[in-house]
């Protein structure tokens, strides 16, 4: 049975990698989906804003619409239209096309990430549960972060077209795994629709949503150029700027697991540093970008507090929030940190095409301004939230 269950959250990891890598994998690319689709750097971002969008949207509502139905057969609905899409995404050449290859799997998205969190956790003991969701996480950090330089690497040492196989092909072995070692898993227990949505009556909900957009558009505002600014401001060739994305991608990793820690024994500190030093490390970079050693530098660090936020921290603010609807709280979660990214790439290419790639590093920091004074408000507010759920 251990085994068994073990198999199934391996493959649930493997799934969410497959899923996350579709969506930011998409960022090592811009530069050559911008020459080969022959659109601005600024238009090929919208692959990343509107897939997030999307995500945004469906977020709340998609994982709630399907969570009574049997959960291998959601699964395999959600890894198949990610299959079909990645494969029109290889073979268009219209960059409309491209985009609708994008947006239609987006929908689906946040089911199969909200799926994955409560099968796993559900699979098994209560004790044991934030172990195995803690797993599924390192699949959400790899996508996020290892599908970049993946991407980007074979894309510099293939073809644009490779780039995109690649993703079609890890979506396509995890269904497969999925039909055939996953069991048939029917909802048993199902919370009501009216159950989840109550939490949205609560203030702490809507300000922990408002820090979360804020703290990934701090991140993704940057992240989602950091291979055209190191291309056009640092000046790096395609190798190096593949090798700083991986720094990028490992020390997210690194964040994930320092920051869980940390928030254990003390998160009110965790979550107001990381933001803290994140705006310090803006500043530090906004100065030296142009410098190929500082850059890697502040990108191995930069890596290490994104990697923090955008797991740990921010499924911490929404989760402690709403504690009594954990699957809603995922769907909420995995839509704020969309919101937020939609919002950092749309505000980041703006700021690129009025006043120059160098200039969207802004972006990161006035958005760790807001949300640091969103946290504040946050802390103020969950304090005496702690301390009557202390006296029930």
């Amino acid at each position: 049975m251990a085994k068994r269950n073990n198999l199934l959250i391996f493959i649930l990891t493997i799934g969410v990698f497959g899923i996350l890598n579709t969506e930011m994998g998409v960022i090592g690319l811009l530069p050559s989906i911008a020459d080969h689709f022959n659109v601005s750097i600024s238009k090929a971002g919208w692959l990343v804003s509107v897939f997030a969008l999307t995500i945004a949207v469906s977020g709340p509502t998609m994982p709630l619409l399907f969570s009574g139905i049997n959960r291998k057969k959601v699964m395999l609905l959600v890894l198949g239209v990610f299959v079909l899409g990645n494969i029109v995404s290889i073979f268009t050449s219209n960059f409309t096309t491209l985009l609708i290859a994008r947006i239609i799997p987006a929908l689906f998205h946040p089911i199969y990430c909200s799926l994955a969190f409560t099968v796993a956790a559900s699979s098994v003991s209560k004790e044991e549960a934030p172990k195995a969701v803690s797993k599924v996480f390192i699949g959400v950090s790899a996508g996020m972060v290892a599908g970049v330089p993946i991407a980007s690497f074979i894309n510099s040492a293939v073809s644009y077209e490779a780039a995109m196989a690649f993703f079609a092909i890890v979506n396509a072995i995890v269904f497969i795994a999925t039909l055939i070692v996953v069991p048939s898993m029917p909802v048993e227990e199902r919370v009501s629709y009216g159950t989840q949505l109550s939490v949205l009556k609560k203030s702490i909900i809507w300000i922990s949503i408002v820090t979360v957009i804020l703290l990934n558009s701090a991140i993704f505002g940057v992240y989602s150029y950091l291979a055209e600014y190191l291309k056009t401001v640092t000046n790096m060739s395609p190798n190096t700027i593949t090798l700083t994305l991986f720094i990028f991608g490992g020390a997210n990793i690194i964040g994930n697991i320092v920051a869980g820690r940390l928030l254990t024994h003390s998160a009110i500190k965790t979550v107001v540093s990381f933001p803290l030093i994140l705006g310090a490390i803006y500043s530090i970079l906004f100065f030296t970008g142009q410098f190929t050693i500082p850059m890697a530098i502040l990108t191995f660090i930069w890596g290490v507090l994104a990697g923090g936020i955008m797991a740990n921290i921010n499924q911490y603010l929404i989760a402690s929030s709403a504690p009594e609807a954990p699957d809603f709280a995922n769907g909420l979660f995995i839509s704020a940190c969309n919101v937020g990214t939609t919002l950092g790439a749309a505000v980041g290419g703006l700021f690129i095409s009025q006043i120059g790639t160098q200039y969207v590093v802004l972006v990161g920091i006035l958005s760790l301004i807001l949300s640091l004074v969103t946290i504040l408000v946050r802390n103020y507010m969950y304090r005496p939230t702690k301390q009557l759920s202390k006296s029930a």
